[in-house]
């Protein structure tokens, strides 16, 4: 097992604890694992998580702002904003509302 694996492993273990129905974003887990410029991975890692046996709420984790830039590694087009809208997040245009309200910061909250 490579170093971006066990990296990779942390970032799920993180994505997990993420609440229903709140968000957090790749940089936030990133800072949260102590590897602020890891954002990126965080990303690859999501896009990876598909393959695991453990289901991992990808669609919990998006960009700095609020957008979801990780939609269009989910099957069918809408998938990630629908699985947000049935945990009762509000999604305009590929972009979360009351982000900050919503917003889940795992170095708060862990």
């Amino acid at each position: 097992m490579g170093d971006s694996d066990n990296f990779f492993e942390k970032v799920y273990k993180v994505a997990r604890l993420i609440p229903y129905g709140r968000v957090t974003s790749y940089g936030a887990i990133a800072r949260y694992l102590g590897a602020a410029r890891s954002a990126r991975m965080v990303g690859w890692a999501m896009n990876n998580s598909g393959s695991l046996e453990e289901e991992v709420p990808a669609h919990r984790v998006v960009n700095r702002k609020g957008i979801l830039t990780g939609k269009h590694h989910f099957q069918g087009t809408n998938l990630m904003q629908q699985l947000l809208e049935s945990e009762g997040v509000e999604v305009v245009d590929s972009e979360i509302q009351n982000f900050e309200k919503v917003f889940w910061d795992p170095a708060k909250n862990l």
